[in-house]
């Protein structure tokens, strides 16, 4: 505090700039313009510029002040919570520093530098200032509240990435792309990670403060993902969000009607509650604000804790699956390693590994107990993984980064490494290998739109000079996306006699109606057909997994998109289905447009449509997308987008 006699000549500090604004030197420099935030937003290990003004001018002869920034309650100084930092004659990277960049009548510009290790979080900021009666220093303002953010552009920082375009893509880019359905039917739906949107920067640092996780400890990127890997899923911590597998999603949003983490993270903030439902591909976007198919993170940081060469790109899975240490999550787990084989390095290699290179194994129950292996597929598990191209909307395929191509030295010599430590693949060790068959079988799934009958096309090829009788039996399930079967819907058997070295083709209808009542939201189906050949017993086995062609909903912007004018946005979509639909809830979100907002019609007759618009003013130029979900109980996974491009006002 001041004392209560007017002293003049004690330098007091009238008012301090920190330059936040979205057009100002910080935020540009720091490449945090594009945040709907008032406060300043920098990034750690890089010059930041602020002002000082005072009742007088400044005497570096006789005055002496410096600035301090706070973090937590209970702030230490060798706790990296309390910094003070010094005036310094030149500023030094890798550690905190403030030099004077101009000393004009009564006012003060400051060059400050963070250390590129610090604490990432919203600290508070104060000038303080040094004299005869003690240290005086400024009241709190918020509006001089400094958040640090980790800084992908500082070589000295564990998250530096020396690739611009990467950084354009993995840093400031808020839409991504999730990939679903199966290795024959990849399908694409945007994503929302909305990371500059108002409010979300706050819910991202308060996921920290939920997990507990120590001051001193946010500024290591491997703590700060390992901890976020758990809280992401509400799993045993009342985290983010509650995952749900089984269909039913009573006092929630079924997880395929969300289009973005936005309205997720903001309501776990507000409300302190976990938010329902999710599955895989919601935690990985909510976590990155990528079964028949799985997606989780990566997170780009350096490895001190592991030999060099094992850092760099490193997975991170909020999915709640096994437990580590504890607790559900799993990883940052080094990209390299898993490649490898070298399941000893922490965190959860072996799991990840697991999940790329196991084997499905086909076996016989005998009457005694024991199980004859008849077949080993060494090749269906993890034969694609995928993330959005940089820059651009498309796939880009990393299996290479994750595994070496299947029979190659290389290959071996990985697998071998992960045996030696403990990833156990037995039953591909053990297995004797089997006589040639003279009969092989093989089927395909026609392509289908949901809602309508396909057929499955069985081939047998009979290349002995034998005839030969065989006993089919088709099972078609209703599976989870994961590969867990709900219940199944077709069973089917048949008898075939085979012509000698010839094939024959049987086709087996599905009709709608077997598969319509029971199906999940990603209208994943699943065949297997065993064939039992009588005069050699021998068993012939293959699966299959298709997804059905799910309508898609149509958005328009109509006329003029200019920045402060209003536009119109349209959704259209049409009920295909044979029933009415009930309920139905509409999403739509868009990035730097509007805010996520949802309506719902309470009925939509087959072959009717629905039409919904919504207004909004853009208040920035560039490119943008419109992301629109609709769900309701028979029909979920409909999404649709359209690219807008705002231009500049005349």
């Amino acid at each position: 505090m001041l004392p209560s006699a007017p002293f003049t000549h004690i330098l007091q500090v009238q008012a301090v700039h920190v330059f936040q604004g979205d057009q100002e030197v910080n935020k540009r420099e720091h490449h945090t313009d594009r945040y709907y935030n008032p406060r300043l937003i920098v990034r750690r290990g890089q010059p930041f510029h602020i002002q000082i003004d005072f009742n007088r001018r400044y005497n570096p002869e006789k005055d002496q002040f410096w600035v301090e920034f706070i973090i937590g309650r209970y702030p230490q100084q060798n706790k990296g919570t309390y910094i003070p930092v010094p005036l310094v004659q030149e500023l030094k990277s890798g550690e905190w520093g403030a030099k004077i960049t101009r000393n004009d009548d009564s006012s003060v510009s400051l060059t400050i530098i963070s250390a590129p290790n610090c604490i990432v979080g919203k600290f508070r900021f104060y000038v303080a200032v040094l004299t005869s009666y003690g240290i005086i220093r400024t009241k709190r303002n918020p509006e001089t509240d400094t958040y640090i953010l980790f800084n992908p552009w500082c070589p000295e920082d564990a998250v530096f990435l020396d690739d611009e375009r990467e950084r354009e893509e993995y840093v400031l880019n808020d839409l991504g792309v999730v990939f679903h359905g199966d290795i024959n039917n990849i399908r694409t739906r945007s994503w929302n990670y909305g990371q500059f949107e108002e409010g979300i920067l706050d819910a991202c640092l308060y996921l920290m403060d939920r997990a507990e996780l120590d001051l001193s400890g946010r500024g290591n990127p491997v703590k700060v993902g390992r901890i976020g890997a758990a809280v992401i899923n509400a799993k045993d911590d009342d985290g983010v969000i509650v995952g749900s597998w089984d269909n039913v999603y009573d006092y929630g949003v079924a997880p395929s009607a969300w289009t973005g983490s936005v309205d997720i993270l903001l309501e776990y903030h507000s409300s302190k509650k976990s938010v329902r439902y999710g599955q895989c591909w919601v935690f990985a976007g909510v976590f990155n604000t990528c079964k028949n198919y799985h997606c989780w993170n990566e997170a780009w940081m350096t490895r001190p804790d592991l030999p060099v060469g094992f850092g760099g790109w490193q997975v991170v899975d909020s999915t709640p699956q096994e437990t580590s240490d504890g607790m559900y999550r799993c990883g940052p787990t080094s990209v390299q390693a898993v490649k490898h084989g070298h399941a000893c390095f922490q965190f959860d290699t072996p799991f990840v590994y697991a999940e790329i290179n196991s084997d499905v194994v086909y076996s016989v129950a005998r009457r005694n107990g024991s199980r004859q292996v008849e077949q080993v597929d060494k090749t269906s598990i993890g034969k694609l993984v995928l993330t959005k191209e940089v820059g651009g909307d498309g796939m880009k395929d990393i299996t290479e980064q994750y595994k070496f191509q299947e029979g190659t030295e290389e290959e071996r010599l990985a697998l071998e490494t992960a045996l030696m430590y403990v990833v156990k693949k037995a039953a591909t060790q053990e297995v004797v290998q089997q006589e040639e068959n003279d009969v092989d079988m093989d089927f395909q799934v026609e392509d289908a739109i949901l809602g309508s009958d396909f057929k499955v096309i069985v081939t047998f090829q009979n290349k002995s000079h034998n005839h030969y009788t065989v006993k089919a039996y088709l099972s078609g399930n209703i599976v989870f996306y994961t590969g867990v079967q709900k219940s199944e819907f077709k069973k089917h058997t048949f008898n075939e006699t085979l012509e000698p070295v010839k094939s024959k083709t049987v086709e087996v209808l599905i009709q709608s109606s077997e598969y319509m009542s029971q199906l999940l939201e990603q209208a994943s189906l699943h065949f297997f057909v065993t064939v039992r050949v009588d005069e050699t017993q021998k068993i012939l086995a293959r699966q299959k997994s298709t997804v059905l062609q799910i309508p898609k909903l149509h958005i328009k912007v109509p006329g003029e998109k200019s920045v402060g004018k209003e536009m119109t946005i349209t959704v259209e979509f049409t009920n295909p289905l044979k029933q009415n639909l009930s309920n139905v809830w509409l999403r739509l979100d868009g990035p730097g447009l509007l805010r996520g907002t949802t309506k719902m019609f309470r009925e939509l007759p087959t072959n009717s449509s629905l039409t919904w618009e919504e207004k909004c003013i853009r208040r920035r130029p560039g490119a943008r997308k419109l992301i629109s979900s609709l769900s309701c109980d028979a029909l979920r996974h409909v999404y649709g987008e359209l690219d807008v491009e705002i231009k500049t006002s005349a």
